[in-house]
Formats: C-alpha cells, structure tokens, sequence
C-alpha cells in the first residue's frame, strides 16, 4: 500500500524526514518496501522561469517564426547578456502566433530536460533559419500542466520575472513510502491508520512535540428532506450496518489539484470529483464507500440482499457475471446496482450527467466480502478492506466526512436525514492481561509504567487492575487484538523488539532425534543431485483443475479440492510432481534452454473419501482418513546429456542415464539394489516405464518416459524423461540398513563371460536374479555388456553378452572351483530360460 508522505502530515505533525519515517514504521511492524519521491509533473519543472518579452519581431528567413529577447530577471541562464540593470537577457526563436511584446511566459532555459510521456528531450544552444536560439517559451503541455498547444502560455502581468515555474505552479514533490500491509493489520489500511501507529511510537516515548488529528465533521448537517431513500437490510448477518445520505444537486467536474495530486502521488487515476472524494476518503480513513447516481435508485428504495442463483449482473468494467447465491448485492427497488464491498455496477455510478448522489458507507462481513471476491476474481481497494475488517463504529464518520469533502468541491446540499441500519455501537474487544505474563512473553520487564503508557498510546484502555492482572478494552478497528498474547504483541512492537537485549546465557535442553533423520537424509540426496549437475526447483501445492480432468489413475474425484480457490489454475492440490516440473521445463524451453535436469521434494495430496476400512464404513467419516498427504522425490531429464564440441558429438539424454541416477539414489538410501524387483509400468502419464518394488512388495517408485500427450499439454516437443521416488517408503528401507566396514580383498577377482541366446521376453533382470540364487557365496557381481538382436539369430531371439565377477575374501579362487561355478549358471540359465551358449 502507498502511503504518501505528504498527505502523512495532515494528520500527525511529523519532525522526521520519510527515511526516519519509513525506519519507524518497519520497526513498529508496518514494514516498508521502498521510500520514492515523486513529482506531481514529471521533472518538478526544474529549469522553468518566468520571463518577459521584451521584443518581437518577424523572423527574417521564415514566415511564421518570431524572433524574441527575453528578460529573465536575474536568472543567470547560459548564453545570456547582461544589461545595465543586471537582468539577464536571452534571444529566443519562437514559433507560436501568439507571442507578443510585453507578455509574461514561461520560458525553458538551456540544459532543461521536458518530457513527453516516456520520452524526455534537452533544450539545448541552437540555430533556426540561420538565427541564434538560446531557450524555448513553452506552451502547457511542453511542460505537463496542461493539453492546450495552440500558442505559448501567457501568464498575469503582475508575476514577477525570474520566478520559478515550479513556485508559480505549486509544484510540491512528494515521498511516497510503500507498506507492505500484513492480512491482519486492516486498521493500518489507511493514511490515518499509519498516523496513527506513529504517533503510538512517538507518544509511548514521551514525545510532546507530535500530535494527532483527525479531521471534524462537526460542520455536518442536514439541510432538507428533499430527496428522501429508504433502506432495508435484508441480509442482516452479512451487513450488520449500513449508512446512507443523499446529495442533490452536485456538479459533475474535474476535482481540484489537491485532490487530484493526492490520488495521482499514491497511483490513482483521478476521475471526477465525486469519485474521486469517495478514494481519498477509503485511502484516508480506511473505509470504502460507495457513491450512486441517486436519479438510477428505482422506487428510492435500496434493498442489500442476497443475489438470486444465476442472477445476472453487468459490473462497472462491462463484464456481465452470473452471481451467486450466497454474494451480497446493494439493489433498488427492481434490480442490483452493486456487488456489495466489492465492484459497482455499469449503470449506476456517478457520470458526468449525475446531478444527485446517494453515499454508501457499510460495515459488511468479512468472511462473505472475501467469499465473493475469490468467487468472481475481484480483487479490488474496497474487497482489500472489507474483507479484512473495518471498523463498525467508523462508518458513520466516514459517510459525514465524505459529504462534508463532496460538498466542498461539488456543491449540493444534503438532503435527507442520515439513514442508520444495523447495530450503530459495537462494544471494544474485552481482553485480561497478566504483567508477569506479559514480562514472560517479551523476554524482559518493561515496568507497568511503560506498558500502560504504550496501552494509552495504543488507544487500549484500562478498564480495571487487580494487582497485576489488568482487565482492557481494546478498540474495535484493531480487530487482530483479541487475546493477551496478541496485547503483549503490540506492546512489544511498539516498546521495539531492539530494546530486548539477548540474555547472557543460553538454556536448551536435550532432544533424541528420529533415526533416520528425514531432513538428513533429504540434504544429502540434494547434495547428490545438485552435485550431479541437478537443479532443484520449487513448486505450488495447488495446481489446476485441468490437469487432471482427462486422467483415469489421477482423476478430479481423488483431488483434493480448494473450497475458495484465487482462480482455476489454483483449484485443486496436486496428486503428482510431474505437472509442475513440465510446467517449468516449458518455461525454460521457450527461453531456448533445453537441456535440463530438475529435482524436487515435495507432498502429494489424495482424496481416499469413497475407500473402506476392514470394517465397511466409509473412510470419509474420519476426517484423518479421507485425505492422505504423502512426500515424494522427482527427477526431470530432457535435451542433450552433452553438447557437441570440438572433442565429442552432441548426445541426448535417454531413460537409462535417469535409470542410474535413481539407482545411485538407492544405493546412497542404503537400498540394496539387487533385491529391487523391477516390474513394467502401465501409466496414462508415461509412453514406457517400470515400477520399481521392495522386497515386501512395497512400491518404491517409477520410472519412464512421459506421454507425448502430457507434453502436448505444455507445448514440449522434445523427450522428457521422469522419475516419481516414494519418498517415506525409501525411508523405511533406511532403517533396515546397516553399514558394514570390512577390509579390502586381499585375493583378486576374476571375470568370465557368457553369450547367451535366450527369448526375446527373457530380461537381464531374471538373469541377474537367476545367478545370484545359483551362487550367493562367491558371486560378486553381474554386467550386461552387449544384447544383439539380427541377422543369424533364430526368430523370437537376442543374444545377452554377460560378465561375471567371482571373487573369494579367504583364498585364492581355482581354475575347478571357477569351472564348478560357471557350469552351474549354465545349467540354471538352460533350465529356468531355456538359454543355449552362442
């Protein structure tokens, strides 16, 4: 929120500049973005000086340009000649039709920057038609403060030469101090609100010299009854209190320049006047109001209702909206006019034909104002607001301070008696507070005296003390003050988090940690990855609801859905990783950077509502049950695994370089590989992949190629390879592993090799298994060097071209214990798979 720190000081005599101010401000909780300052016109008309013409005659060498002195008063521009007065004079060419001898201008002298929307230029020394120029006299939008370019501006005889442009305009450069507003904090909503807090700093220090104020609206009154508006409330819990008062006969125009400054220095769009009392008052007191054309109230009656289901309504941007049951609408006496808190309406807000206004100002329920917003996707000041928390007992005093601002730069005359429904007093927030709790809390005792100075400064009054157990009355705008934790909150903002020194001495005490330690763990495989040339990424747990539309594993009914979801491409929890690293594969792709490697840890959700227990009842009368919440791993592979260069050729990454990134990532776990049974994957998700199981058939994670249809889905069209990890099952085989030191083998091992013809179905895995049953002592290891598959093979066939490791840790192997070994494999390789030797 943009705060500016000139519309700061109406309300609070500030000492300090913006950066102190901007310090202060982030010390007391309202931390600050950035502090800018700003210029009501572009440049400050820096380099603008009055002068005046002292001659002007014909241009000799053009028809329509004029050649000009200027006497710029003691104004000591560049290129200028001193007369005996010791006035500056300058020769201009100039080529507007009015320019005339004796007249006042504005004159930019050499070495000025003007600037032209986002185009800025530098009047410099130059030569027109053979005739020396050194400035320019401007017209109005030369300089930004006007439209008018039909001839030069001619200012009153009287202004003095030598004036600045910026003193005669009033130009008052300005700072503005951007708050980053936290979702609890609605009472800092506001320029009041700010002044406020400041001046709870300032006071609670015992600075005398700031004082704040909040504008009267004594000078409200009522001055006939000539255009009466009845209002009924029909919807009482999600409008507790609705004001109103009518305007007749304002004048629809351009606001003043101190309304229009104001709104432009925080970014707003100035409109006209009445809209434009309607924002300062919302920026200023932190409540939105709303203005109607009174003339468009059909019958004189405002109904606040619910809308009615599909009830059709056309919002002030010209989008028609089907409204909801449960949105809260302000009508007349035949249709809606307004989403309440949130948008107007098309036809009846205020246009330049407006003559008589109604004033809306309402206390409307939060949790419904919010409900609608996210509903329609209308985020806008007055939702930003309301739906926060206003204060109820502020909306009669703000409707009679935007009358009283309407009626100064409109005219009109108030002209029915304030309408006031709903509860008109809301009781302050009851809260106990005990001070030795509270010196707990804070680390430190502060002393009474200065907690109940920061609590008068607070505006929390002390309604009764018994001993130290003080009973308060919390205001109630502060609506995040409604316990002793949140009081001892904003005391220790307000007292400053700086003043608690650290103690000199620390306490803790003794914790066990889970073995495995899962963040350990997590570190350390990112290590791995990251250090195999992985990036890890980062994505949202909400995802959108198209994803999943179309999928039969994964479908919309297993989502986890968002009650209120911000949009529909944040509509659902995810039930896969995938998406989000595809979404971020794109995002790289169409930067041209195609070769990547990703990793992410992150949950899945599932919705297990229609599943049953071993007792028949359906899981969904357990909460806890009904969803599930699980941690997994992916790995994404796509592009070249090398680029070409000079000493080797470009290669793509493939299935099997993912496959042994994933098995390093087992063996890291503790995972003994060998006895991971590898089954083939029938996803909807991949093209081709494998299952990959534990021992006790626990599903450890899969492996594959995604589906050319998923990636269509995100424009990819290269290969993307991907690998989901069940993270918690990978864990569990953590814990059943135990490192084993021993000493290097003292004897060497030795290799031999089989070409064997099996089956095309046959896969090394049932090979690998096979040998290792056959002989589990002395049998270290198994490689696939070579499978052919082609000419001189029988149909049906391939060829697998395997090594053995055997090795012995207490002797030397022989030549017949080796032949024993190897017949052996044979036979088993003959009679489980039917395998012949080549």
């Amino acid at each position: 929120m943009n705060i500016s720190y000139k519309w700061l000081k109406r309300y609070i005599n500030l000492q300090d500049d913006a950066e102190t101010v901007a310090k202060i401000l982030t010390s007391i909780g309202l931390e600050v973005g950035t502090v800018e300052p700003v210029e009501t016109i572009r440049g400050g008309l820096k380099g603008l000086y009055v002068g005046e013409v002292l001659t002007c005659v014909p241009h000799p060498n053009s028809d329509h340009m004029h050649l000009t002195t200027v006497n710029m008063g003691k104004v000591e521009a560049q290129c200028s000649e001193v007369d005996a007065n010791g006035n500056h004079i300058l020769q201009i060419v100039c080529g507007a039709p009015n320019v005339a001898v004796g007249q006042k201008v504005i004159v930019a002298t050499i070495g000025t920057v003007l600037y032209d929307g986002d185009e800025k230029f530098t009047i410099k020394k130059g030569k027109l038609r053979g005739e020396d120029s050194f400035g320019m006299i401007c017209a109005e939008d030369e300089i930004g403060v006007g439209t008018d370019h039909a001839g030069i501006i001619v200012l009153p005889a009287d202004t003095p030469v030598g004036l600045p442009a910026a003193d005669y305009y009033h130009i008052e450069n300005d700072t503005i101090i951007e708050v980053d507003i936290t979702p609890n904090r609605s009472d800092a909503c506001s320029h009041y609100g700010v002044a406020r807090d400041l001046y709870a700093y300032y006071k609670s220090r015992q600075n005398s010299a700031v004082s704040l104020q909040k504008p009267s609206v004594e000078a409200f009154k009522v001055d006939n009854n000539e255009l009466p508006i009845s209002v009924s409330v029909d919807a009482p819990d999600a409008c507790p209190r609705y004001t109103g008062v009518s305007i007749k006969g304002v004048e629809i125009k351009e606001s003043p320049e101190w309304l229009k400054n104001s709104l432009t220095a925080i970014g707003l769009r100035p409109i006209n006047n009445v809209v434009d009392v309607t924002n300062f008052v919302l920026h200023e007191c932190g409540q939105a109001l709303h203005a109607f054309d009174a003339d468009k109230i059909k019958g004189n009656e405002i109904h606040v209702r619910y809308a009615r289901q599909g009830e059709k309504f056309i919002t002030l941007d010209g989008v028609e909206r089907e409204m909801n049951e449960r949105d809260l609408m302000i009508a007349n006496a035949d249709e809606a006019m307004c989403i309440a808190g949130v948008f107007g309406g098309l036809e009846s807000g205020v246009t330049e034909n407006t003559q008589n206004v109604f004033l809306e100002s309402a206390y409307f329920d939060p949790v419904t104002i919010r409900k609608t917003s996210r509903r329609h996707q209308l985020q806008t000041d007055a939702s930003f607001r309301y739906e926060r928390g206003c204060d109820p007992n502020n909306t009669l005093y703000v409707l009679k301070r935007a009358a009283l601002l309407i009626q100064e730069v409109a005219g009109g005359t108030v002209a029915m008696n304030i309408t006031d429904n709903g509860q008109t007093q809301w009781e302050p927030w009851p809260v106990t507070i005990q001070i030795s709790r509270v010196n707990s809390l804070i680390g430190k005792a502060i002393g009474e005296d200065t907690i109940e100075n920061i609590l008068n400064a607070l505006e929390i009054e002390i309604t009764a003390k018994n001993g130290d157990v003080w009973q308060l009355a919390v205001p109630r705008y502060r609506v995040d003050v409604q316990r002793e934790c949140d009081v001892v909150e904003d005391i220790l903002r307000i007292y400053g988090y700086d003043n608690i020194e650290f103690p000199e001495k620390l306490n803790t005490s003794l914790a066990y940690g889970i073995k495995p330690d899962p963040e350990k763990l997590r570190r350390k495989i990112a290590e791995q990855l990251t250090a195999q040339g992985f990036n890890e990424i980062l994505n949202n747990s909400l995802t959108k609801v198209s994803y999943y539309e179309p999928l039969s594993r994964l479908t919309l009914d297993t989502c986890v859905k968002i009650m209120n979801p911000l949009s529909q491409d944040l509509g659902v929890m995810r039930q896969t990783l995938l998406f989000g690293g595809l979404e971020s594969i794109a995002r790289n792709a169409n930067r041209k950077n195609n070769d990547l490697k990703f990793y992410e840890f992150g949950n899945c959700y599932h919705y297990n509502g229609e599943l049953k227990t071993k007792n028949y009842e359906l899981i969904q009368n357990d909460p806890l049950k009904a969803y599930s919440e699980e941690p997994h791993l992916g790995l994404w592979l796509t592009g070249n695994k090398t680029a070409q260069s000079w000493v080797r050729r470009e290669e793509k990454t493939s299935f099997y370089q993912l496959h042994a990134y994933v098995n390093n990532i087992l063996v890291r776990l503790g995972v003994d590989v060998s006895k991971v049974t590898i089954e083939r994957l029938e996803d909807e998700l991949y093209s081709d992949g494998l299952v990959l199981k534990a021992v006790n058939g626990k599903t450890l994670g899969t492996i594959g190629i995604v589906s050319r249809k998923q990636l269509k889905v995100f424009d990819i069209d290269q290969e993307v390879y991907y690998a989901d990890l069940a993270w918690e099952a990978l864990l569990k085989q953590n814990k059943q592993y135990k490192a084993v030191i021993t000493d290097l083998p003292k004897y060497p091992e030795v290799k031999r090799d089989f070409a064997l013809l099996v089956d095309k179905s046959i896969e090394f895995a049932d090979l690998a298994r096979a040998a290792f049953s056959t002989e589990k002592k002395l049998l270290k290891n198994v490689y696939l060097f070579d499978v052919y598959e082609g000419k001189n093979l029988e149909p049906g066939k391939k060829s697998y071209a395997l090594s053995f490791i055997l090795q012995d840790a207490e002797n030397t192997l022989k030549d017949t214990q080796i032949e024993n070994i190897m017949n052996r494999l044979k036979a088993t390789f003959e009679e489980k798979f039917n395998a012949t030797l080549r």
